[in-house]
């Protein structure tokens, strides 16, 4: 007969951003525990609140199902001497499997006969096979920083109270860290029962729900919702959905209870971020917008509680808000007052890091880096001024005082300033821009300023860490450049960017040689090859999201475009080849170059010379000369469609070789007797390969 399991953690409150990747890993650790004890059942549920992870399972099956298996043994060869008597290793397996030799069974094997044998294992309880399976899992639960206490060895996210477990209606002989599981959970700190008895496990979450603790975070979180809409409605606005806000409220509460606040109406004169940062940033609360979108001198908070003295609860948060908006307002009315361009000169006191000079001295290279890419972009001298005077001012905020107390607002604040210094609308918001990613799906540069600047910014941070050899390994990247790179790759795609990085690293690296201590000049030029290699790996995880199979991504790493850091064109040349593929050309012509691919492959592996020219004069059969002129006469066409990024019009031209490939197969043997005619055909073969090989490399495709 099935049971319900109830597995209840009882903790110290655990910080919030440590309770969703530990429910999702006691799911996958459950999940994968029962099912190789052979315990099967109807349903399994993990919730979290700051006090307790649970498991919940319905109808657990009471026994483990029976198992048969069958165990690989000797060879039949191994097994039995030449008298045919057995052999010690065959005395020794089934010693150690515990049967007989007329037991065993016989089985062929990839032409050999084998020995098995089969056991059939007999499930034993649920109730004897929990305790340990349990126990499993919570030694495998990982967390990021895990605390002992009082005299135990156990390791854990926080001091373990009380556990509860519970099979049906009995309690499981099972002890954690000192403490033995029994049937009695915890409520609310402040407002629920501190001996909660649970008789059944189907009545856990009533049970918690009455001592003002829902477990359920799924519910949690849909309550949470429609009280802080049902809260801004009352106020005449809306609050807008941050999901990373909703999650870490719902798991820093058991008991949620919504409630709104007011501030001055003063402060919704400085900049928005300046209000909404201390808001949602410092004190979780949710920011109140009206229906035309601009802020309201209202937040929404949630406590953990329920609807009692909601007025001292609302009063004490607008304390605390008060204090910190006028904070803000007061470092940002100061810092108007102060001049941009002296705030960049004091930059030469901040160290960006000891190898690489001060960010000053980084400002100066994104000033003079900026300028050299708007160049190669073709920006008009205008253009590339406004670049100038961006990427001069774009670090300035560092040294203000808003952004020394939230340094989130770099870059935003910053935009503020030179609207307010009279700067060119370009210049406040390429300020901003360059900065752009920040993290996956946020907004990319729009003004050409911004984009310059930000490409200057991130190539002078990976051209410097890479130069220093501070290479990102592993899951280890303290100075953010693979989020330097995808930002790189993104930007020049999104604006369809045809820049070559290889162009750009060599008069970054002579930059940093003049400004850091350790670069040398000769020995940086040594990475740029691994820059490059680095950026097209985040371009390539962008085809692979995008859904480009591995085999397009594989094809295109191997072009001239991937080798010079043209990440667009490489990319290009992916989506395009992607698309191809299903066209009824594409078979055909990747089946004869991969043909001419094997038989060059096979010549140099035996030694044969792989010349540049062609002399038709050594041709012996029409063949021959009908695939040369082909090969010729797509070159011609080829070579055009490419400076143009014509890719789809390459494919289609190529394509048309595949039937004077497969005619010359049929009428010539390549490797003749005569030397000067089989070089002669191995240098058509290769030409073929080259001419081939300019969208990718087709022999990594598979079909």
């Amino acid at each position: 007969m099935a049971k319900d399991l109830l597995f209840e953690i009882g903790l110290e409150e655990i910080p919030a951003r440590f309770l969703p990747p530990a429910v999702r890993q006691m799911r996958e650790l459950c999940e994968s525990a029962l099912k190789e004890a052979g315990l099967d059942y109807q349903r399994l549920e993990i919730y979290a609140t700051p006090r307790r992870l649970t498991l919940l399972v319905d109808q657990l099956a009471e026994r483990a199902a029976d198992m048969e298996s069958e165990q690989k043994g000797p060879s039949l060869q191994a097994a039995y001497d030449a008298e045919g008597k057995p052999t010690r290793a065959l005395e020794g397996f089934c010693r150690g499997q515990g049967v007989s030799e007329s037991e065993l069974l016989r089985r062929d094997v990839s032409g050999n006969t084998y020995l098995f044998a089969r056991k059939k294992s007999i499930g034993k309880p649920a109730a004897e096979l929990l305790p340990p399976l349990l126990l499993n899992v919570f030694n495998k639960l990982y967390f990021p920083k895990p605390m002992r206490w009082g005299y135990n060895s156990v390791r854990f996210a926080r001091p373990v109270r009380w556990l509860v477990a519970l099979l049906g209606g009995d309690v499981l002989e099972l002890e954690i860290a000192g403490v033995a599981a029994d049937r009695y959970s915890r409520g609310h700190r402040l407002l629920g029962s501190e001996h909660i008895e649970i008789a059944q496990p189907a009545e856990y979450l009533q049970k918690l729900a009455d001592n003002y603790c829902i477990a359920d975070q799924a519910a949690r979180r849909e309550l949470i919702v429609a009280q802080i809409d049902k809260e801004a409605a009352s106020l005449g606005g809306y609050v807008e959905h941050d999901q990373e806000l909703i999650e870490e409220v719902t798991y820093l509460v058991e008991y949620p209870t919504a409630l709104h606040g007011g501030f001055e109406q003063k402060y919704l004169s400085i900049p928005e971020e300046l209000v909404t940062t201390p808001m949602v940033d410092q004190q979780r609360y949710f920011p109140v917008y009206g229906k035309d979108g601009k802020l309201l001198p209202y937040f929404i908070t949630v406590r953990n509680g329920d609807g009692r003295y909601l007025d001292i609860v609302a009063a004490g948060n607008e304390k605390v808000l008060r204090a910190r908006l006028a904070d803000a307002e007061f470092f940002y009315v100061e810092d108007i007052k102060d001049d941009m361009a002296g705030r960049v000169e004091g930059l030469s006191a901040v160290v960006f890091h000891e190898k690489l000079g001060t960010l000053r001295q980084k400002v100066e290279r994104i000033v003079k880096l900026s300028a050299f890419i708007g160049g190669k972009l073709g920006y008009s001298e205008r253009e590339i001024e406004l670049c100038r005077r961006a990427a001069y001012l774009a670090k300035s905020d560092l040294a203000s005082r808003v952004v020394y107390e939230f340094p989130e607002l770099q870059g935003v604040i910053g935009e503020y300033y030179a609207n307010a210094a009279g700067e060119e609308r370009q210049v406040a918001q390429a300020i901003r821009e360059h900065y752009l990613p920040r993290f996956a799906g946020d907004e990319l540069p729009e003004t050409k300023a911004g984009v310059a600047v930000a490409l200057a910014d991130k190539i002078d941070s990976l051209s410097g860490f890479f130069a220093i050899g501070l290479i990102p390994s592993g899951s280890q990247d303290p100075y953010a450049l693979r989020r330097a790179a995808v930002g790189c790759a993104q930007i020049i795609v999104r604006h369809q960017l045809d820049l070559r990085i290889r162009d750009l690293l060599p008069y970054a690296l002579e930059l940093l040689a003049a400004d850091a201590k350790g670069v040398d000049i000769e020995r940086a030029q040594e990475r740029v090859a691994n820059i490059i290699t680095f950026l097209n790996q985040r371009a390539e995880n962008i085809l692979t999201e995008a859904g480009v199979s591995y085999d397009i991504v594989n094809a295109v790493r191997e072009t001239e475009a991937a080798r010079d850091g043209s990440l667009l064109a490489m990319m290009q040349r992916a989506q395009v080849l992607s698309e191809y593929r299903r066209h009824s050309d594409f078979a055909l012509m990747l089946a004869a170059v991969n043909r001419v691919a094997n038989i060059l492959r096979s010549a140099r592996d035996k030694g044969e010379r792989v010349l540049r020219e062609i002399d038709p004069a050594l041709f012996a059969d029409a063949s021959e000369n009908a695939l040369l002129e082909q090969v010729l006469r797509i070159e011609a066409i080829v070579t055009p469609a490419l400076a143009a990024g014509d890719y789809q019009t390459v494919l289609e031209v190529e394509a048309k070789l595949a039937p004077y490939i497969d005619k010359f197969f049929e009428q010539v043997m390549v490797m003749d007797e005569n030397t000067a005619v089989r070089e002669n055909r191995i240098a058509l073969l290769n030409k073929i390969i080259e001419l081939t090989q300019t969208i990718g490399d087709l022999s990594k495709i598979v079909e």
